[in-house]
């Protein structure tokens, strides 16, 4: 796209002073004025580097009215954009139909943007600023090396591709329709598990003369990973630590080209339980990947399915967790012994039956999440040539019709 096809950002604010403008400065708006409900708060753990996540909204804190109406400036609406300019820089939000909210304030690490509807469509100016190319830029312009930053004046000159709002329009709708069905993978996915833990849980209430009391160690195999962080080459496969397992590959993930023993590998179904820190149960759905420390990769025994696995260690997780939280250490983790406390494990026809119901659930949920994977892949390598004007929209349109 030439020089005449880009703009720069603060030519796309609505005008008025309040378009363009940042969040509280200082702690005035620290923790301490947290609520349980009230006016939602964005920070930097609402936002994601990540194309698609645009508005994190699960861990959403709140300050009362009386506090945000301290801060009228500070007010975000549907149709705004959030970025943070002070961390993480490069992240960018967008407050759209999908946020529960309508109304935020912005904490005092954020940046928010009320773009000029008359000339721009906010959904492509979410998509055109989270391009590498615009990525590069604000993280180019950032000041500061332990704690980088970036300010109101550099944003305002950050430049984004500048289309017809018609073909803006277009190019927003090609790439929300792949979003959306990963919106709906993900919604698959959550409805799947919940369902299957659900029916497990009835089933041992129900049926608990069909159950028979013995330790994880017995349908399992705990296979604790090691260091291989260290000495990482940069490239090959990813390293799973538990930052991977919370929220995927980062700008921190590492990894490695060297050659490990199979029990060190993850492939997609496997079951990985992080026993210190987080403590968390997952399913590996990414590529083959190198487990590292403080993770067990849960190997089923004498034929037991993977869901089950998963099942009865998530049975035994907060048990678990608050066996680590009463550790006096900064990372609380459990032991190998806490592997060998009862679980109920269904008997040969009990089995049978809930194979029967849950095991196409777990398979459905692995291939969404999948899925997922190959339409974020195919959403990244469009989002650049439809922005540079190298990929027609229309050769676009078909290109995503053929992948949905």
């Amino acid at each position: 796209m030439s020089d005449e096809n880009r703009v720069k950002l603060e030519f796309l604010a609505k005008p008025g002073k309040n378009s363009l403008a940042t969040g509280p400065f200082g702690s005035s708006i620290g923790s301490r004025f947290f609520r349980e409900s009230g006016v939602p708060v964005i920070r930097g753990s609402n936002l994601s580097l990540s194309v698609g996540v645009r508005l994190m909204d699960g861990e959403i804190v709140f300050v009362d009215e009386e506090k945000a109406a301290e801060f009228p400036r500070s007010v975000a609406r549907r149709g705004d954009l959030v970025f943070t300019c002070w961390g993480t820089i490069g992240q960018v939000g967008l407050i759209d139909e999908r946020s529960r909210f309508d109304r935020y304030i912005v904490s005092n690490k954020q940046m928010k943007m009320t773009p000029d509807s008359e000339k721009v469509d906010s959904l492509f100016l979410y998509y055109a600023l989270s391009s590498p190319d615009c990525v590069a830029q604000v993280q180019g312009a950032s000041i500061g090396s332990s704690v980088p930053g970036f300010n109101l004046t550099q944003l305002r000159q950050v430049e984004v591709p500048f289309l017809e709002l018609s073909e803006q329009r277009a190019v927003a709708s090609v790439l929300g329709a792949l979003d959306d069905k990963i919106a709906i993978n993900e919604r698959i996915v959550a409805v799947a598990d919940e369902l299957s833990g659900d029916i497990f849980r009835h089933a041992v209430l129900e049926r608990p003369e069909r159950f028979t009391e013995r330790a994880l160690t017995d349908v399992a195999e705990f296979i604790n990973g090691r260091a291989f962080t260290k000495d990482a080459t940069g490239t090959g496969r990813m390293v799973i630590r538990i930052a991977e397992i919370n929220s995927g590959p980062g700008n921190s993930t590492v990894y490695n080209d060297i050659e490990v023993p199979e029990k060190y590998l993850a492939r997609p179904g496997d079951v990985l339980f992080a026993w210190s820190g987080s403590l968390t149960v997952a399913r590996w759905f990414r590529s083959e990947a190198i487990v590292n420390q403080h993770i067990f990769k849960c190997v089923p025994k004498n034929g037991v399915p993977c869901w089950l696995v998963n099942q009865l260690v998530h049975r035994k997780i907060e048990e678990f967790r608050a066996i680590a939280a009463s550790k006096a250490t900064t990372m609380g983790h459990i032991q190998r012994k806490h592997l060998e406390e009862p679980v109920s494990i269904p008997e040969s026809e009990e089995m049978v039956l809930l194979d029967s119901r849950i095991g196409p659930l777990w398979d459905r949920a692995l291939l969404a999440e999948r899925e997922c994977l190959d339409l974020a892949t195919l959403r990244d390598t469009l989002l650049p040539q439809l922005m540079s004007g190298r990929l027609r929209v229309k050769d676009a349109e078909k290109i995503v019709e053929d992948a949905t």
